[in-house]
């Protein structure tokens, strides 16, 4: 009973009724032939039915039955129709409804019924296509949790998911889906993130790793601490991203709705017109049918909904149809530096001392002395390495002043430490005289991050820190190259030496260095100036103004970021560098079936224009031609749900084929990361 209350409420279920009544028609005419016919209506009408087929109008069970089947068919047309009028839209229904009444009021009563079933199923499709191309939003609303287990009261208690408190103890089992985003303080496992960053391959979790709502435990026990229930995860924020953005329309959307709005009227005056001209009411109404501009009208949607769908499975959030355009012209990228094109995870390599009444452990003392007050990702492995040889900081400085663009001044232990560059030391008034520009170009040219420490007015040494270069950096900038972008551009705060040595080894085409936020700006903006569309990738913060300016601004890992997954034109929700031009390429592809369906439409109208002033296309095989297409653009736009994540995995034989055709290793090289500089 369910089943059929399912069906009868269904896109389907008046299609089939009104074929199956065509059908009982045809049976009729076949048994019955012209039995139990009777001529009926005014003369005006026998009149008409005589011009339109050669005899008055013979009303016989036949017809009877095709009649219902129009009426079954065309009610709810013709109910839009009117709707659309109240609200002063001459809508597509109101053509289809027009002719059907007409074809039915001339005693053409297959017509009437062939145009509204095959209109119906028209709409059929659409619907059916439309929840097709949705079906990634369904797969993310899917893997929503349902119930978790917490501990309360030191027992474990089975709740609904959405029931979870802030800051509850959740158990995570394997095969058990996350009911939480949250941070793991305790235990070992391996999620499966497909889910949300589109990646199949499970991920490692220890204590202090985060985990996000929706997704899977492959094995392992986890205790997990919530940090974000129901609405405040990541999923509910993609999965409302996703609704949005498919919802959005698209600049060539929004103009093949003007157009509909003056086209629609303009087929109802030429049909008239044709109408009054010829004396052939048939003619008018088959105009009306092949003037119906419904493939025109779903070939943009559809596609927008399944590019965006597609890419959301991919672990790609694109805000809307303008930004999936607008993607598609990307002809520059500007990328961040640290944590973009290197692993973001730096390491202290080289304390070269310059001061002779120091030594090796001083210079690293003073330095996490500094550094201990601040929160740059430089900080770590100062401190880090202080810690392992026994010259970890006691308490913290007095005060951290950062100096934009140079490095840090602190006070420790009633000393003044300065960390930084060259330019630092000559605002501070100390005198460069022990070598330190030297070691740190040195250090700069071997591709580490070199930081001056002095105490007071006096020079005691050069720490250099070192980063790793993505393993994929240089495959991503192949790929950029390949779908379509002239130029890959660096845009960092780090000094030309250190920037120069990352780019050649991941080969950027264009580097500028030693740049603070209102510089990055103006190199995005000088590129918009040379006629580029410009990307631009970065961490949001140093990064904000020129992510602000740039035509798209891209947010990498935003799994982890609520303000991300918001604000961010493109969030590629992994850290997977390859996303970028697999975004790229996907919006290009969706541009292009687009561009593909609007011909497919605009072709299809003008052929059946010809064929009805050349003779031959009646208003069913019109109303047929025209489903026909809008069948062939659904199809087309469906091709888009084809899953090209696999284009993203880096194989061996795709770095080797990388090494060889730029010259350079693709294995992780030795690089640094950022400075007291913003990169």
């Amino acid at each position: 009973m369910n089943a059929f209350r399912k069906w009868r409420y269904g896109n389907w279920f008046i299609p089939v009724v009104s074929g199956l009544l065509i059908l009982v028609s045809f049976g009729v005419e076949k048994l019955f032939g012209g039995s139990w016919n009777v001529t009926v209506g005014p003369q005006w009408w026998i009149d008409a039915g005589e011009h339109a087929h050669g005899s008055g109008h013979v009303f016989t069970l036949a017809n009877a039955f095709m009649l219902a089947a129009a009426i079954v068919a065309g009610y709810g047309i013709v109910v839009k129709a009117v709707r659309a009028l109240l609200v002063k839209f001459i809508s597509i229904d109101l053509l289809v409804s027009i002719a059907a009444i007409g074809a039915t009021l001339i005693g053409n009563f297959w017509e009437a019924a062939a145009v509204t079933f095959l209109f119906a199923i028209g709409h059929a499709l659409e619907a059916g296509t439309m929840n097709k191309t949705r079906a990634a939003l369904a797969e993310l609303v899917s893997v929503a949790p349902d119930v978790a287990v917490v501990m309360r009261d030191g027992e474990q208690v089975e709740i609904a998911a959405h029931q979870v408190r802030m800051g509850e103890i959740v158990l995570v089992k394997n095969g058990a889906k996350v009911p939480v985003d949250g941070q793991v303080v305790s235990g070992t496992g391996a999620i499966d993130e497909a889910s949300i960053t589109g990646e199949s391959i499970p991920v490692e979790k220890t204590k202090s790793d985060h985990v996000f709502a929706g997704t899977i435990s492959r094995g392992g026990f986890l205790q997990v601490v919530a940090t974000g229930i129901g609405a405040d995860t990541t999923l509910a924020r993609i999965i409302h991203r996703v609704e949005e953005a498919q919802d959005a329309k698209a600049k060539t959307q929004a103009f093949i709705d003007r157009f509909s709005k003056w086209y629609t009227p303009a087929v109802m005056v030429l049909a008239l017109a044709a109408g009054l001209i010829s004396g052939d009411v048939v003619l008018g109404l088959t105009l009306l049918v092949i003037g119906c501009p419904g493939a025109l009208v779903i070939s943009i949607p559809v596609a927008i909904v399944a590019g965006i769908g597609r890419s959301a499975r991919n672990g790609i959030l694109i805000k809307g149809g303008e930004y999936l355009e607008t993607s598609a012209k990307i002809s520059a990228v500007a990328v961040d530096k640290t944590g973009t094109l290197t692993e973001g995870r730096p390491v202290l390599t080289d304390i070269v001392v310059l001061n002779p009444e120091a030594d090796r452990r001083e210079v690293l003392r003073w330095a996490a002395a500094a550094e201990a007050g601040s929160e740059h990702p430089l900080a770590r492995p100062i401190l880090y390495t202080a810690r392992e040889e026994g010259v970890a900081p006691e308490g913290l400085p007095g005060s951290v002043t950062p100096v934009v663009g140079k490095g840090i001044v602190a006070d420790a232990h009633g000393k003044r430490v300065l960390i930084g560059n060259v330019p630092l030391l000559e605002q501070y008034g100390i005198v460069n005289d022990a070598g330190a520009a030297v070691a740190a170009n040195k250090l700069a040219a071997a591709g580490k991050t070199p930081m001056i420490v002095a105490v007071d007015e006096s020079v005691l040494g050069v720490i250099g820190v070192a980063d790793t270069i993505r393993e994929d950096a240089p495959e991503m900038i192949r790929r950029l190259h390949a779908s379509g972008v002239q130029k890959v551009v660096m845009l960092t705060g780090d000094t030309r030496l250190v920037a120069e040595a990352i780019g050649e080894a991941v080969g950027i085409d264009e580097i500028h260095a030693s740049l603070l936020p209102e510089d990055k700006l103006d190199a995005v903006a000088r590129l918009q100036r040379e006629g580029h569309t410009v990307a631009m990738v970065g961490d949001g913060v140093n990064d904000a103004p020129a992510l602000a300016t740039a035509d798209i601004g891209v947010a990498m890992g935003a799994a982890g970021s609520a303000v991300a997954v918001e604000t961010a034109d493109i969030a590629l929700m992994g850290d997977n560098l390859l996303k970028l031009p697999e975004a790229i390429s996907l919006a290009k592809r969706t541009v292009n079936v687009m561009r593909q369906n609007i011909w497919i439409a605009l072709i299809t109208v003008v052929v059946l224009l010809v064929g009805v002033f050349a003779g031959g296309v009646t208003m069913a095989i019109g109303m047929l031609v025209h489903e026909g297409s809008v069948l062939i653009v659904i199809l087309n736009a469906m091709r888009l749900l084809r899953n090209t994540q696999g284009a993203t995995a880096l194989s061996r034989s795709e770095r080797a084929r990388a090494a060889h055709e730029t010259g350079r290793p693709v294995e992780p090289a030795t690089a640094q990361s950022s400075s007291e500089l913003p990169s």
